[in-house]
């Protein structure tokens, strides 16, 4: 993790917890369905909301979001300076911005003396499509050393104007480039990183992309806050991220292991698998949760597991760390399974 510590509203990056995220997709003139979608978000465990704000007369929205939600706000902002002067007085907790794009010296060090007069962090947000055309010229296409070149080349202007509540994300739609460059980054620097995979597509194909992404690098202990882009729903998106990082043993909560199923099964296995799952997804409970299809894999193999079912033929068997506790009929079992989850 980062040795840089940026606060940004309540939370601090750079603390050793990884913080998830999300953007808002309702767009930023119609404030009550924003709002709506923010409070929707933040139910999901979505700890930072990100907002685009394409115009002065949108920055409404912040203050409008910060009575509703307890969530830090981010808004995302590019090419007018005046938009993120606006969202600062408004109260927003972080600027998404490219510096480089942003206009002249004056307007940078405005934008940069605001932000640190209000204690505001700033976030460089690097991809393919915002690398400067002297980048493009001297690595020839979007290579992870100039994804790096850009970052710190934009690092380099904020200092200038001695600010450095910098975080940086640095991401390609390409996987491998995406990782290869946060690790070359995360040498170069020491600022809060957030991660994340761009354009990863829909839901099957993006969590894929995005596990293999943002789970490699928080497996070498790069990055302090993520998001996961999908073409899909933000609460899809909160979701998927909190199962990267519960995945990756980097969040507590509701493990579900199940077998994959087979010839000795004799139970809708799947199907109890996603009940189990759909129930169980917004628990606060540190557990482990087996949904297991036969005796064989079990009481035995999940021994480990805090509770959980081993299917029969037409019933199952209900066990506590390895020991079996009863058996009940298939249409019983969800409903026997949660009570016992209850009472861990």
């Amino acid at each position: 993790m980062s040795e840089k510590k940026v606060k940004v509203g309540s939370l601090t990056l750079g603390d050793g917890k990884i913080y998830v995220q999300s953007m808002l997709n309702v767009p930023a003139c119609d404030v009550e369905g924003s709002v709506r979608q923010a409070v929707s978000l933040e139910k999901a465990g979505c700890e930072i909301i990100r907002a685009a704000i394409p115009t002065i007369e949108d920055v409404r929205l912040i203050p409008a979001l910060k009575e509703k939600v307890s969530t830090p706000i981010v808004a995302d902002i590019h090419f007018d300076y005046r938009i993120a002067l606006e969202a600062a007085a408004a109260g927003v907790d972080k600027i998404r911005i490219n510096p480089g794009n942003i206009g002249s010296d004056d307007k940078i060090k405005a934008v940069a003396d605001e932000c640190r007069r209000r204690n505001i962090p700033i976030r460089i947000g690097v991809n393919s499509g915002s690398l400067e055309k002297r980048v493009l010229e001297k690595y020839g296409k979007p290579v992870p050393m100039a994804f790096v070149d850009s970052a710190m080349e934009n690092v380099r202007i904020l200092n200038r104007f001695d600010f450095d509540d910098i975080v940086i994300s640095i991401k390609s739609s390409d996987v491998r480039t995406t990782i290869e460059s946060y690790r070359l980054l995360s040498k170069e620097c020491c600022y809060p990183l957030h991660l994340g995979v761009t354009e990863t597509g829909t839901s099957r194909m993006g969590i894929i992309k995005s596990a293999i992404g943002i789970g490699s690098l928080l497996c070498d202990g790069i990055g302090d806050t993520i998001r996961v882009s999908l073409t899909a729903s933000p609460e899809e998106e909160v979701y998927a991220a909190n199962d990267i990082l519960k995945a990756a043993g980097l969040k507590k909560g509701v493990n579900i292991v199940a077998c994959p199923t087979c010839g000795r099964t004799q139970i809708d296995l799947i199907k109890l698998a996603h009940d189990v799952e759909e129930a169980t997804k917004n628990m606060d409970k540190n557990i482990k949760i087996a949904v297991m299809g036969c005796a064989v894999n079990g009481p035995g193999e999940a021994r480990e597991a805090d509770i959980g079912i081993a299917g029969g033929k037409g019933e199952a068997l209900i066990f506590k760390k390895g020991e079996i506790l009863r058996k009940v009929r298939e249409e019983e079992v969800l409903s026997e399974l949660l009570k016992e989850i209850e009472k861990l």
